[in-house]
């Protein structure tokens, strides 16, 4: 969810929460996996609750305390779309470790009693070693209360614990306000990682034989080779390939009897292959007949020809056995079907994650998945130097702790969503840096990451979202800071991952999370950065906070009288003026605006819109809003001082092939609409980098554009036509007209929304665009 942005419709719908309760209900019902059905009926039980809250009034959706009697600052069981259930992530049943301590400190097992016991001195001594070892886990963020009680009781500030316990003894019986004990400290801050080790091996053992893998296995190792032994057997009788054409010595039945017997202990063992149980499959038919011939039963005509044909189709596909060509087939086959299987080999990999740490990542994940080494041969059976599989090295390799761009690097973090993932922890280090402390330090990161697994609640009236700070705990060790040694940390640490993001996925819309953490940063070094998230168009209500006009003032103080300014069109002194304006304003006033009511008309009257409620017209609002504040960009490079190596030049490429590659995407594809957008976002960004380089820069970039198209489908050159024809019309110091278009719709101003179909879907006609 949004933090500062207007979301949902004025009265929040119980419809959806029906819809989703259904689609839980159903799944919990129908899905053939017994975990999958699991949680779709903790789904189905969370949208119950919601449902019920809503008619009987204890929920009010779209407010920042939806559930009666719970403060803003309590951790909420929230369902998808921001929709709280009205229960309390630390509330519940008391956990396992919960019992344990009040066994240990013999009282009631009931969270009041653990409570009142902790601010006892032996409570207090116990919470003084968990701020002293770091051995402590953090799930939900009221876990951290009471060791922030014991850090301002040991540091002689009574009065200020005192008041702490104040606000959180009336949720005492029903939030859990203590630690989950842990067996390792805290992990280094320095480095992050995807996954954990026990992620990686849950992931591994939830992995089964592949079964079509598997059977075919069976086919090479067993029946094969059985088929061969029966071939075998029938050309005993034969001269040439004419099978009964001579009388086999005495001993043929007994041989034939014991391949019988052999076939019975295979087929029982066995079970995966079935064609040896098809009388028309060349196997079925040669043991047809040898059961007839056990029996003393003399072949038929019918079977003896049937018998005759199997016979020559296995020597004419695989040879005689025992042939140069056969013993080469079957040596292949031998050697394939000897190889691990992955299953096999992820059971081995699961034995070497056993050793490590499970709660934190793998500082070297190589070691892990090296080939089978001489011990494991002779402990599992697996041959010796067997590689790991890619599939099984990947689940390891996201457990690899590193400095964050390493993780980039080496292609962990494949994604702005995945990089959004990850930041939280690299912000906790940051945020708690600040702390001289070294205890209070361990505690506020470990607070912060669990704040950060908060989900949003669905909000009204451009409500915020709760920020880390409203948090009791969090507030009052606030002072403890060093203001400027905390804004040079978080200055630093916004830079380093502004130019993370923009240099990893320079095509790609930062996600909100990521802003959410860019904004915690932002504000930290105090530089008026305001970072604005991307709003969704089905939600969309026409408004826009305050933070959106001053972000469109940043940018143009970057981009005014660039290509930007004149490729969209957009008038950056006027948009100055309206900043003056609003501020002069808002000094008149004696509380804060919420909305900037100019941002949102100039947005409206720049899409054309009608202003009717329907997705695409919002769309195109907000699209507007994203052109004219370059969506973070512009903040990022001239308030942040972003300088992302190897350059703008090389940025504007990259986002040209993202272009390129979301355009080849579009043909045949039923529902493009997405893939559009992606591919403007992709545009947007590139013409922002564009704008950044030199003129002759600007000049060689232009001319590589069709050399780049070239490299996809011929149909990417021909839809790409219109903007790239549009681009340089401006480049050369022209305009399009009012509709977007120039040169007589030859040239487009390519956006990401449309009212109507997007000309991007139609392949036009060949030679009807030139591109230069």
């Amino acid at each position: 969810m949004n933090d500062d942005a207007e979301q949902q419709h004025l009265t929040p719908a119980p419809s959806y929460a029906r819809d989703q309760l259904s689609k839980a209900f159903v799944t919990a019902l129908t899905h053939e996996e017994a975990a999958t059905r699991h949680r779709a009926q903790e789904r189905t039980r969370r949208w119950r609750k919601v449902l019920d809250g809503l008619a009987n009034g204890s929920l009010a959706a779209g407010s920042r305390t939806p559930v009666a009697g719970l403060p803003a600052w309590v951790t909420l069981e929230v369902a998808r779309g921001g929709f709280a259930t009205g229960e309390a992530s630390a509330g519940g049943p008391l956990q396992p470790y919960e019992r344990e301590a009040a066994r240990r400190a013999g009282v009631r097992a009931d969270r009041r009693a653990l409570f009142v016991h902790a601010l006892t001195d032996a409570g207090l001594a116990g919470l003084y070693t968990l701020l002293d070892t770091g051995r402590y886990e953090v799930s939900v963020p009221e876990e951290a209360a009471l060791l922030t009680v014991a850090w301002l009781v040991r540091s002689g500030r009574e009065a200020e614990a005192a008041e702490l316990v104040e606000v959180l003894a009336p949720f005492a019986g029903r939030l859990r306000f203590t630690p989950r004990p842990s067996a390792a400290p805290a992990p280094d801050a320095s480095a992050v990682h995807r996954r954990t080790v026990a992620d990686a091996g849950r992931t591994l053992a939830r992995r089964r034989p592949h079964a079509a893998v598997e059977t075919q296995r069976e086919a090479l190792t067993v029946w094969q080779p059985f088929a061969d032994a029966l071939l075998v057997h029938w050309l005993e009788t034969a001269e040439g390939e004419r099978v009964l054409a001579r009388t086999p010595d005495k001993g043929w039945h007994k041989r034939g009897v014991a391949l019988l017997q052999r076939y019975r202990r295979l087929a029982t063992a066995h079970t995966r292959c079935g064609k040896h149980r098809n009388p028309k499959e060349n196997l079925g038919i040669l043991l047809g007949a040898l059961q007839e011939t056990a029996a003393r039963r003399r072949l038929d005509a019918r079977r003896i020809g049937l018998l005759q044909h199997a016979v020559t189709a296995m020597i004419r596909r695989r040879g005689v056995p025992g042939s140069e060509r056969h013993l080469t087939l079957r040596g292949r086959q031998a050697a394939q079907g000897a190889l691990p299987s992955h299953h096999a080999l992820a059971q081995l990999v699961l034995r070497r994650l056993g050793a490590l740490p499970q709660d934190v990542g793998a500082a070297d994940v190589d070691a892990l998945v090296v080939p089978v080494t001489e011990a494991e041969h002779r402990e599992t059976g697996l041959p010796s130097g067997a590689p790991v599989p890619a599939a099984i090295r990947g689940v390891v390799e996201a457990t690899l702790s590193a400095p964050l761009g390493t993780l980039v690097e080496r292609g962990v973090v494949p994604s702005a969503e995945v990089l959004a993932e990850l930041v939280p922890q690299l912000v906790a280090a940051t945020t708690a840096e600040a702390c001289p402390d070294e205890a209070l330090r361990t505690l506020m990161a470990a607070n912060y990451r669990a704040f950060r697994n908060r989900r949003s609640l669905l909000l009204l009236h451009l409500e915020r979202q709760v920020r880390i700070e409203e948090l009791p705990w969090v507030r009052v060790v606030s002072g403890e800071r060093g203001d400027e040694a905390a804004q040079e940390g978080a200055l630093t640490a916004l830079r380093r991952l502004g130019e993370l993001a923009v240099q990893g996925f320079p095509g790609t819309l930062l996600p909100n999370p990521l802003v959410r953490e860019l904004g915690v940063l932002a504000r930290q070094a105090d530089l008026g950065a305001p970072m604005v998230e991307e709003l969704a168009a089905d939600i969309f209500m026409g408004t826009f906070a305050p933070k959106f006009l001053t972000a469109a003032r940043i940018a143009g103080e970057l981009l005014r009288g660039t290509l930007y300014e004149r490729y969209y069109g957009i008038d950056y002194a006027e948009i100055r003026n309206l900043a003056v304006a609003e501020a002069a304003e808002a000094l008149t006033r004696a509380y804060r605006p919420r909305s900037s009511p100019q941002f949102a008309q100039l947005c409206l009257s720049r899409a054309g819109s009608s202003g009717r409620s329907r997705a695409a017209a919002n769309g195109q609002v907000i699209e507007q809003a994203q052109i004219l504040t370059t969506h973070n960009l512009a903040t990022l490079v001239r308030q942040v001082g972003i300088s992302p190596e190897p350059g703008w030049q090389d940025l504007a490429v990259r986002c040209f092939r993202t272009v390129c590659r979301l355009t080849a995407q579009v043909h045949h594809h039923p529902r493009p609409l997405a893939t559009i957008k992606d591919a403007a976002y992709a545009w947007r960004q590139m013409i922002f980098y564009l704008a950044l380089c030199a003129p002759d820069e600007q000049s060689q970039l232009l001319g590589r554009l069709d050399e780049e198209t070239a490299r996809h489908p011929a149909h990417v050159a021909a839809r790409l036509a219109p903007a790239l024809a549009g681009l340089r019309l401006v480049a050369t110091g022209d305009s399009f007209t009012a509709d977007g278009t120039a040169l007589g719709g030859r040239a487009r101003r390519f956006l990401g929304w449309s009212a109507g179909k997007h000309w991007l879907r139609d392949l036009p006609p060949t030679g009807r665009y030139a591109t230069h």
